[in-house]
């Protein structure tokens, strides 16, 4: 499971940082407001007061190791200025995956010039679908069809290149079922690009890039492979 640096305990940040926590993420949650800390801290994994724009502080608290990290310091007394200069540090001590939480489009343009990975909107997007999105990179699109279950599309990894149902055992590793493929450009036989198999069978292959429709839990569909 990744691990996750979540900057600024607004109302998205701690929606998002305890989300994450639930799904089973490590999390080191980050603010300057000490009572924000607080209030988090028996949450998740980590809770401590700093100030993300210190390169220092943060690199002490070990936030250089950690795999993404959500800036989610709002705008309010100068805290666009400290969201930009959070961004810049997180980058140059070389955090993979870093968004940036943007209360206007032009403020998410600033980020995305400065190296954010993306940059999240929260009057429009939800902390939960984040707390997805994060967790399960490898999900491209997912329907609700009940309380914790969905029918999710992936593209099937270069793991599962040239390996049969059987050979993979979805159901026995991962708890999840194939619903459908879509054949994607690597299949060998060229005829077959774009086809649809609605009945995959035991012996079916699958190869890297078919696009997979699979359903079951969103915790075992947050297990399957991204590489």
């Amino acid at each position: 499971m990744r691990k996750f640096a979540i900057i600024g305990l607004g109302r998205f940040g701690r929606k998002l940082a305890v989300s994450l926590a639930s799904s089973g993420a490590e999390v080191i949650a980050i603010d300057k407001n000490r009572e924000l800390v607080d209030e988090i801290r028996d949450m998740v994994s980590h809770a401590v007061r700093l100030d993300s724009t210190d390169e220092e502080a943060l690199l002490a608290q070990g936030v250089d190791k950690i795999d993404v990290a959500v800036v989610g310091i709002g705008g309010e007394q100068g805290g666009f200025e400290s969201a930009i200069l959070t961004v810049v540090n997180l980058k140059a001590i070389g955090v993979p995956l870093v968004y940036a939480r943007a209360e206007t489009h032009t403020a998410g343009e600033v980020f995305m010039k400065i190296g954010a990975t993306d940059v999240i909107y929260p009057e429009v997007e939800s902390a939960q679908r984040w707390t997805y999105k994060l967790i399960a990179p490898q999900i491209s699109d997912k329907i609700d069809f009940a309380p914790g279950y969905s029918l999710a599309k992936l593209k099937a990894p270069a793991s599962f290149d040239g390996r049969s149902l059987i050979d993979l055992q979805l159901r026995q590793k991962y708890n999840i079922n194939l619903v459908a493929i879509k054949r994607g450009d690597n299949c060998p036989d060229k005829k077959q690009h774009g086809q649809i198999i609605n009945v995959p069978m035991p012996h079916t292959i699958i190869y890297k890039d078919d696009m997979l429709m699979v359903a079951g839990s969103d915790p075992d569909l947050a297990r399957l492979p991204q590489e």
